[in-house]
């Protein structure tokens, strides 16, 4: 059985997509993969600081930055022209088209935020005013909180495009997931990692999200080896928790399941952009329904006033 695996163009993309190609053909499958340019691409393409295209700023509005990764990756998957999607999972929205289904999540790489500087200084070490490159508003309402006295700037691009930007001075310091910087083997430009406690990743941030189309049991049976249950049970919670906030990458939104002692504790953050109000939230639990204690934890984070934060956002 030869299987297409749809994927981005990015080097990150493409290393995600080659990984589970290399599972598969060591289990006997023919294994291609189909590049595919999403909107989202064509986005990072734009100056932060330059307005979007009319076209662009009403797909922007209408779906959010979340699913621009892969709304025409899943355009194909739906056509029939590729077999599977590999995407970052922090990229799928809660709520998957009709017709297709999250199948696997493999084991999770590194869930935290690391902090990447020009001269190797840690957070701690930024001189007040320092400019930090991130496109997120996630880490940018966290680290308002730990650093207010930062400029943070908002930076477009993939992984290498960011770095290169922080090579030619635009910023002293970017904050980037680890799980990326691990996967291209570029451990040696972090200097420090955030704990959960201090900057709390996105929803589903260091996993990969396999998707298929429902029905197609070989394919189905081709992926069943690649999930780890406890990593896939883990999302499944963090998820529940942003479905429930109806928050996505534009919300001050942030969650990460673990299991400790044999139960999954859920930590779930809720910020407002400027950073000077955080709450945070945690939750144990053993049962096997994550998505009871996601939504449970998102109730917790209401109670305590996340509306108003997340309609400020």
């Amino acid at each position: 059985m030869n299987i297409v695996i749809g994927s981005r163009g990015s080097r990150l993309a493409l290393w995600q997509a080659n990984w589970v190609g290399d599972q598969l053909s060591a289990t006997g499958y023919e294994v291609s993969i189909e590049v595919i340019r999403t909107t989202g691409d064509k986005l990072q393409s734009y100056p932060a600081a330059q307005p979007l295209p009319s076209f662009m700023a009403r797909t922007v509005a209408a779906a959010g930055t979340k699913g621009l990764f892969i709304k025409e990756i899943e355009e194909a998957l739906l056509a029939g022209t590729v077999d599977l999607a590999v995407h970052s999972l922090k990229d799928l929205p809660t709520s998957l088209p009709p017709g297709l289904i999250l199948t696997a999540v493999p084991q999770r790489e590194d869930a935290r935020d690391a902090f990447v500087s020009g001269g190797g200084e840690t957070l701690e070490q930024l001189p007040s005013g320092a400019r930090v490159g991130t496109s997120s508003p996630r880490r940018a309402a966290q680290l308002k909180h730990l650093r207010p006295d930062l400029e943070l700037i908002p930076l477009r691009g993939n992984l290498d495009t960011r770095l290169r930007k922080l090579e030619r001075g635009e910023c002293a310091a970017l904050v980037l997931a680890a799980a990326g910087l691990h996967r291209l083997d570029l451990r040696e430009r972090i200097a420090g990692y955030f704990s959960v406690d201090q900057v709390c990743p996105a929803v589903g941030q260091g996993a990969l999200a396999i998707e298929i189309c429902r029905g197609r049991a070989e394919v189905e049976h081709a992926l069943a080896p690649l999930d780890d249950p406890a990593t896939h049970l883990a999302v499944r919670a963090e998820r529940a928790l942003l479905w429930r906030l109806g928050g996505g990458c534009q919300v001050p939104i942030a969650a990460h399941a673990n299991y400790e002692d044999g139960r999954m504790r859920l930590r779930g953050v809720v910020a407002s952009p400027d950073g000077s109000c955080l709450l945070r939230a945690s939750a144990a639990s053993s049962g096997q329904n994550p998505e009871d204690l996601g939504v449970a934890l998102a109730e917790e984070l209401l109670d305590q006033g996340a509306a108003e934060l997340l309609n400020i956002a």
